[in-house]
């Protein structure tokens, strides 16, 4: 019989789970120089939109508020501007760097037109840069899937099975859909070292051709699964962390698409059985209630 690694116990409750509830690593890195700020172009893509929306408009005021003090270096360099005038400086900026033009004030002097060539051509490159930024941002495949608050595990078939559900928010399908779960958990080898390790879960069906819907994950629990031999209140105390991810195809865009959702320990709930969401309607269609999408009920 193959012997089983020893797990490590975790009796600190308040220790960081690898990932933490909003599924974004959480882990403190030291002696690394890695900066968000010296890789912006990833920086741009993946903040959230009113960051995205409020770097660039914080870039767009202090570029045109240096221009503007660039003007005022040299004096009385704009026609019909105030002398000193920081707000028609600024303003002057604005109509050069976005090729506007009205006329009303224009360079007088050699200086200004060199200004004016300088921020012509940051203007032509910053719009270049932000609108491929925006390109990048709104072409980008996402995918809208719902996955369950908790999984639950009761018996399927006479097994005990890890179960879970998925939905597709989305108003389309989702073709060639995969759904891979790995468990990773705290274990101590034989020699006493402490690691992190990965298992792939078997599930009982982890493709399918088409994700309309909703999809229910199983999980036998077998001499083959890593959760072969822990209970409740085993589980409870194990560092364990289930990662899921789901890739397919979308119809729409015709692109692939990925999602994913991880599970803690405490998110499993044990001899629970998710409530049925499926009903008929009187003129016959099938209805979907997802507002008991996330809600279990004792076996």
């Amino acid at each position: 019989m193959k012997r089983r690694p020893k797990l490590l116990r975790i009796f600190n409750r308040d220790r960081p789970l690898t990932r933490s509830r909003d599924r974004s690593l959480n882990v403190i890195r030291k002696g690394s120089s890695h900066s968000h700020w010296r890789d912006p172009y990833h920086l741009l893509l993946t903040v959230s939109w009113p960051k995205f929306i409020a770097i660039i408009s914080l870039y767009y005021v202090v570029a045109n508020a240096l221009f503007a003090l660039a003007y005022l270096a040299g004096g009385d360099c704009i026609e019909n501007a105030h002398p000193g005038s920081f707000s028609d400086a600024f303003f002057f900026s604005v109509q050069t760097m976005a090729s506007i033009g009205y006329g009303a004030m224009y360079p007088r002097t050699y200086y200004a037109n060199v200004v004016v060539s300088i921020e012509a051509l940051a203007g032509l490159m910053g719009l270049a840069m932000a609108t491929g930024l925006m390109f990048a941002r709104f072409s980008r495949p996402t995918a809208r899937v719902l996955f369950s608050r908790v999984a639950a595990i009761a018996p399927h078939n006479g097994v005990p099975t890890l179960m879970f559900r998925a939905a597709n928010e989305r108003h389309n399908q989702i073709l060639s859909a995969e759904m891979r779960v790995s468990l990773l958990r705290d274990e101590v080898t034989a020699e006493g070292q402490a690691m992190r390790r990965f298992y792939d879960m078997k599930l009982l069906r982890s493709k399918t051709p088409i994700f309309a819907l909703t999809w229910t994950i199983m999980h036998p629990i077998d001499e083959m699964s890593p959760l072969y031999g822990l209970t409740a209140e085993s589980l409870a105390e194990t560092n364990l962390d289930l990662v899921v991810t789901l890739t397919g195809l979308d119809e729409t865009v015709s692109q692939t698409i990925h999602a994913r959702h991880n599970f803690v320990a405490q998110d499993i709930r044990w001899n629970m059985r998710f409530v049925d969401i499926f009903s008929r309607m009187p003129e016959g269609k099938l209805a979907i209630d997802y507002t008991h999408f996330h809600d279990v009920t004792p076996v």
